[in-house]
């Protein structure tokens, strides 16, 4: 068994996005009887507001299900923009450091950091370097690229320069994945080799996200009639989503009485949406929904919605997917063709270009009014996370591969019989 570090800034109790992955990954881990130790911020995702109970400024401990868990002070910007989240992301790159630097002790025979954020990735590679140890990047989200293309950070001469260090960073790692085919090719493209690559799709908990047999509870406590249509969109409400659009398809298909919209989440984009909403009966508002309830919650829906901007296609691959495919219900998204969740959503699903609120509201439309179509796509969805997204497969997979990275050099050689840290 090996000693395991982790960094990246989202962990448990975050309950959607990285943190979910992270955390699921992490517990896994330690159940398999590894020794995992994981370097983290408070909770602060999607609400951008550190939860209580947690230090804001200084450095804390705890363990969550078998894994050592330290948190880093972090900076947390009630409103993210461009430079603000800069300056959030450096400043977990800062406080990560001396326990990174300090997890020298613990002897680690890995360090993986997890992107987002490549801020704490000097520091990994630090650790790495002073225990002797393998590393591992795993790339969730290509940050970097999706912040100029949509430009929260401006291009120019700043572009090449940071483009360069990523390029540098990333190649400083021992074994670099990512969770899509299509952000596989992107590592390539970043001069990443292909030998160093490997892809580790996002998985789904396919025992605990189960089509219902039942109409789900959420229908009598939101009071929508049983008989009723339901498009659901669930998760961050953020800049990637593109949730313009959902106001705009809920005002133009008010018109059919049986359709409602419950859109649910937190994020810097609610209040604008819940703004462009208001007046329209057919659309219900809700938070997150607790880990617990999640099956009954993705059960609700009839059709999954999934907007995505086309200037961060294939920069992501939205989280939130893997459980909507396991729902068994269909997904209604906005991918242009050959892009990750176009190419993820063949036969399950259907796309629509990103920003055409008349190509989603006539598909929603063409939805709604086929049954016989919203249950072969749900079908298929449901197939589709069986065979290809199944948790136990894929973090199966994981640990051979970080077996293989170990036996590719010598174990780190301890130091000391004592871990201070």
């Amino acid at each position: 068994m090996a000693n395991i570090l982790i960094t990246g800034i989202n962990y448990a109790p975050e309950n959607i996005g990285t943190g979910k992955y992270t955390s699921e990954m992490a517990t896994w881990l330690a159940a398999q009887g590894h020794r995992v130790r994981v370097v983290t911020a408070p909770p602060y995702y999607p609400a951008w507001k550190v939860a209580a109970g947690y230090r804001r400024w200084w450095w804390s401990r705890e363990t969550i299900a078998g894994v050592d868990v330290i948190r880093c002070p972090v900076w947390v910007p009630a409103r993210p923009g461009g430079l603000t989240r800069m300056i959030h992301l450096a400043s977990f790159g800062l406080s990560c450091l001396p326990p990174l630097v300090g997890s020298l002790f613990f002897h680690p025979n890995v360090v993986i950091n997890i992107a987002p954020t490549l801020a704490s990735a000097p520091g990994a590679l630090l650790a790495a370097r002073l225990s002797g140890s393998q590393t591992w990047l795993h790339v969730q989200d290509f940050e970097l690229d999706a912040a100029l293309d949509m430009g929260i950070v401006n291009a120019g001469p700043a572009r090449k320069i940071a483009m360069g260090i990523e390029r540098l960073v990333m190649r400083a790692f021992d074994r670099v994945s990512t969770i899509s085919d299509k952000m596989l090719e992107r590592l390539h493209a970043k001069g990443v080799q292909a030998d160093a690559c490997t892809c580790f799709p996002n998985w789904a908990d396919i025992d605990g996200i189960r089509p219902l047999d039942a109409p789900s509870p959420y229908r009598a406590e939101l009071g929508i009639p049983q008989d009723a249509l339901v498009a659901l969109y669930s998760g961050n409400m953020g800049l990637k989503q593109g949730l313009e659009l959902l106001a705009e398809v809920a005002r133009a298909t008010s018109d059919l009485p049986q359709l409602h919209f419950v859109f649910g989440g937190q994020g810097p984009g609610r209040e604008l949406l819940e703004q462009n909403c208001q007046g329209l009966s057919n659309v219900h508002f809700l938070g997150l929904q607790p880990t617990e309830r999640l099956n009954d919650w993705l059960g609700l829906a009839d059709i999954h919605l999934l907007p995505q901007r086309a200037d961060v296609a294939d920069l992501v691959m939205p989280s939130k997917m893997t459980g909507m495919l396991a729902s068994g219900r269909p997904v209604l998204a906005t991918a242009l063709p050959g892009t990750g969740v176009a190419n993820a959503l063949l036969g399950s699903g259907v796309s629509v270009p990103p920003g055409d609120a008349q190509a989603l509201v006539n598909a929603l439309r063409e939805l709604a009014c086929d049954a016989a179509m919203r249950g072969k796509l749900g079908a298929a969805a449901r197939a589709q996370a069986e065979s290809t997204l199944a948790r136990e497969s894929i973090l199966t997979r994981l640990n051979i591969d970080i077996q293989s990275l170990l036996a590719r050099g010598a174990p780190s050689e301890p130091l000391t019989d004592t871990d201070p840290a």
